[in-house]
């Protein structure tokens, strides 16, 4: 009788394939633990490693600033042209009215030339129509004198015969040749005298408004001359030419700029800041700069926020009178002061932010640094302020971490 065997449920080749699953797994796990616990290991010399701090936050910032004219005038030409004379040169002090140079334009000179003439021309004829029209004012009281003067002899001449027919010493006929003249002079009188003043109504508003047209002729007449007159640049106000390098032959669109007139009037600072304070810098602040030994307080008179390569605006003017030895181009540290002190916990500046946007930090202890998530707020010109994750005298690398920005621990050796 046969016996029935039962198939084992493992044999040695799946037990095995089984250890050998495990095992990777194992190895697998192992390495994962050590990827989420990676160690640099740092030079100490390399890196920078700075102490919390508490005490007061200057919330102000330093910024490179320039020294610029506090008015500038812009010098162009309004029609454009090319350089034909140059007159003064870059740096000179001028007068208002000082000519500059002189530009050419055939073809804008051209077109001046031709509507003076028909302005001209246009002048003539109203100015003639004028003459025309108080001419006709003559003929009409010459004619009225006339009509007058044969009423009065018509008038004469039926008082008389009226006088006669009555005593019978002429004929009815001779004394209706007397009546029909009287009444004809009268009524020649009548209507000569409704044309005279309609003329006159007519002539007043004809005048008046040729006056008005002459005027305003004479008007287009003289910006055409005045336009002429500008193709010699002159200095629209005194002061010093700055930006100034015109050369002859050179073609210039209308308007464009020829150079700059600083007004003597006094100086002011001009200076980039970076977009990080954009929403903390305002009109009326107060900053100081220090020059030739003595501090100087400053206003910021405009902001300009508008955004360029990371920096926009600002433009500072001086309490009071502004050094003496000022002059356009210098460049100055302004300290400008954007809220009073606070007690704070800081951290000193370095190219760590850069790397982890003040969200985190290694934090050293024991010649070992681990990240710590932190809350940066404000900063100044030294400091970071410290608002959450760190406490007074404990140890931060500052520097760049850009070596070691993925591991988790930084080993520190001497």
């Amino acid at each position: 009788m046969d016996k029935i065997i039962e198939k084992k449920r493992f044999n040695k080749k799946t037990i095995l394939t089984i250890a050998g699953a495990i095992v990777l797994v194992g190895l697998v796990a192992y390495g994962y633990s050590l990827s989420l616990n990676k160690v640099y290991k740092a030079d100490a010399e390399k890196i920078t490693v700075s102490k919390v701090q508490y005490g007061d936050f200057e919330d102000v910032v330093l910024l490179n600033a320039s020294v610029v004219p506090l008015t500038s005038v812009i010098v162009s030409s309004p029609e454009g042209g090319t350089v034909a004379e140059i007159f003064t040169e870059n740096g000179a002090s001028v007068v208002k009215g000082t000519p500059l140079l002189r530009i050419t334009n055939p073809n804008a000179l051209s077109n001046y030339t031709s509507s003076e003439t028909s302005i001209t021309e246009q002048i003539n004829q109203l100015r003639k129509l004028r003459l025309d029209l108080e001419q006709n004012q003559r003929v009409m009281s010459q004619d009225m004198m006339v009509i007058e003067n044969s009423l009065r002899t018509a008038s004469r001449k039926y008082k008389i015969d009226s006088t006669l027919f009555s005593k019978n010493v002429i004929t009815r006929e001779e004394f209706n040749i007397s009546s029909q003249d009287y009444e004809y002079f009268q009524g020649r009188k009548t209507i000569l005298k409704q044309a005279v003043k309609q003329e006159n109504q007519g002539r007043v508003m004809q005048l008046k408004q040729i006056d008005i047209s002459i005027g305003r002729m004479n008007e287009s007449l003289e910006t055409i001359r005045q336009n002429i007159e500008n193709m010699t640049i002159k200095a629209p106000v005194a002061g010093r030419l700055s930006s100034y390098d015109p050369v002859t032959g050179k073609s210039y669109a209308p308007n464009e700029m020829l150079g700059k007139i600083d007004v003597l009037q006094g100086y002011k600072l001009q200076a980039g800041v970076d977009e990080y304070y954009i929403n903390r810098v305002k009109e009326g602040q107060s900053a100081n700069v220090e020059f030739n030994g003595k501090t100087y307080k400053l206003t910021v008179r405009k902001v300009i926020p508008e955004v360029t390569a990371g920096q926009f605006q600002v433009e500072l003017v001086f309490e009071g009178k502004s050094p003496d030895e000022l002059r356009r181009g210098l460049s100055m540290q302004v300290k400008l002061t954007l809220s009073d002190n606070t007690k704070s916990l800081l951290i000193s500046q370095g190219q760590f932010f850069q790397s982890t946007g003040g969200t985190w930090v290694f934090v050293v202890k024991n010649g070992k640094a681990t990240k710590r998530n932190v809350k940066i707020g404000r900063k100044n010109f030294l400091y970071y302020e410290v608002l959450e994750g760190l406490q007074k005298e404990e140890e931060v690398i500052t520097s760049s971490y850009d070596q070691f920005n993925q591991y988790d621990i930084v080993e520190i050796s001497k």
